[in-house]
């Protein structure tokens, strides 16, 4: 793993220790699974990984917090 990407990944780590007491609260979590060319690969748990507006806390919350906060993030992806 080169500089850049571990640095990329701390600071996606910071941005979602920020977001996951607003999931908690929910019954839910998130976890980061990889990070590689700008693509960052989240997994939704809890109450999160099977609510009908998971896609809509994906990509309205936390895509937009970490593609405004890390810099080189471009997308977001869900894996399950």
């Amino acid at each position: 793993m080169t500089e850049a990407v571990g640095d990329i990944t701390g600071q996606v780590r910071e941005v979602l220790e920020k977001l996951r007491p607003f999931l908690l609260r929910d019954g839910g979590d998130v976890e980061l699974v990889e990070v590689e060319d700008g693509i960052v690969k989240l997994r939704l748990m809890g109450a999160c990984g099977t609510c009908p507006s998971s896609t809509i806390t994906l990509k309205a919350g936390i895509e937009r917090a970490l593609t405004e906060e890390v810099p080189g993030v471009t997308e977001i992806e869900q894996v399950f």
